[in-house]
């Protein structure tokens, strides 16, 4: 009898334990879409499309953009392009994500920026608008969305 009652024990010792890990575990978040698609258009440096990668945890988000629209004349080292990514903020405000970690870009390749972080809160939707790249702090790059985001506004 002593033996049915340790097993007995000893598994809801065992469940008590995994719905305490359970309950104290993070809370998982998402982003939908996690990958979306724009145009845009840069002036005198080019037009193009861009794509663009959202992840999320908790309210911190990033996104990592890399275009067609800009491509580099010159090799650009790592770290050296500070990319200000402005959104459309559920429907009617704005909100920025920002950085300086691009990876190492060769000549007359695609631009590629990010990850940019920035700050969301639960049921957040957000929509890219503009991006502004400083190259080296000398050159500067505007671009404009020319379409809607594809299939739609980043969820958080």
């Amino acid at each position: 009898m002593r033996r049915i009652t340790l097993g007995i024990s000893s598994a809801l010792g065992a469940a008590a334990l995994a719905t305490g890990a359970l309950a104290l575990a993070p809370t998982a978040t998402a982003v939908t879409p996690t990958t979306a698609t724009i145009t845009a258009d840069c002036g005198n440096f080019g037009s193009g499309s861009a794509t663009l990668v959202a992840t999320q945890s908790g309210t911190s988000a990033t996104i990592t953009l890399s275009s067609s629209a800009v491509k580099t004349p010159i090799d650009v080292p790592a770290g050296s392009v500070k990319s200000t990514l402005t959104l459309s903020k559920n429907g009617s405000g704005t909100t920025t994500f920002t950085g300086n970690s691009n990876p190492a870009i060769p000549a007359n390749s695609d631009v590629t920026t990010g990850p940019l972080k920035g700050t969301v809160a639960a049921g957040d939707k957000l929509e890219a608008k503009s991006l502004k790249l400083v190259v080296f702090g000398l050159i500067t790059v505007d671009c404009k969305a020319t379409s809607a985001q594809s299939p739609g506004p980043f969820t958080f």
